[in-house]
């Protein structure tokens, strides 16, 4: 869907700045919020991403990684009815007011074992070996579809209806765009394409800059028979 999040090609948010020796947590609390999320097995309807995406602009532009993270997990129990707003309200009303009560505390070691074994699946490839054909081979031009899903893509904004060409086939993977429930979508050729700077900002790009991104074949189009890139 289109919103704050795809913050692709947009001005005025400064600099990355790549932090040296990055911790995997800078707080406690983030390491349990990551826990949270591997270790709740509620099925969140449209996806956590999802509810990441609708959350208010300047709510996102605000909060750090995880406490998005923190916020897709509590919309989608709430959203699944594991959890009403009202309940969340009251244990969040009980700790502001008692800050010394502990926090109760589950011993399963099942459970261990089994987000374990969700983490050591994590490092699997999704690339899949299917009799699946690529449309497109290294050196096409290509257009972006303008495309406009209601639920979670990867597909940037900025490049929609750009013209591009293909300069890598990595083969095929699993859509991860958020699909209607039943929907059967098979692994998708997956490609780079290279942008040139003019092309997605105009004269006002920087001489010889250029964007690759990865892209699902059904993102793209072939080129017209007029145009060059």
């Amino acid at each position: 869907m289109n919103g704050i999040h795809d913050m692709g090609g947009m001005h005025g948010f400064g600099p990355i700045v790549r932090e040296d020796n990055e911790p995997v947590f800078h707080h406690a609390w983030e390491g349990r919020v990551f826990a949270i999320r591997q270790a709740t097995q509620v099925p969140i309807p449209g996806g956590s991403r999802n509810n990441i995406e609708q959350m208010d602009p300047a709510a996102y532009l605000h909060t750090s990684y995880y406490e998005k993270w923190l916020h897709s997990r509590i919309q989608g129990c709430i959203d699944a009815g594991v959890l009403t707003a009202a309940e969340l309200a009251a244990r969040e009303a009980l700790y502001r007011d008692h800050p010394e009560m502990p926090v109760p505390r589950r011993e399963d070691p099942a459970g261990v074992q089994r987000v374990r074994a969700q983490l050591q699946r994590l490092l699997e490839s999704p690339r899949r070996d299917v009799p699946i054909q690529p449309q497109f081979t290294v050196g096409t031009a290509i257009r972006v579809r303008n495309l406009h899903p209601a639920g979670h893509t990867r597909l940037p904004r900025d490049v929609r209806g750009r013209r591009g060409v293909v300069t890598r086939y990595y083969g095929l993977y699993d859509f991860q765009d958020a699909m209607p429930a039943g929907t059967d979508v098979p692994p998708q050729p997956l490609y780079a394409v290279r942008f040139d700077g003019r092309e997605l900002w105009g004269e006002a790009a920087e001489a010889n800059s250029v964007v690759y991104l990865d892209m699902w074949e059904s993102y793209v189009e072939p080129a017209s028979g007029g145009d060059r890139v």
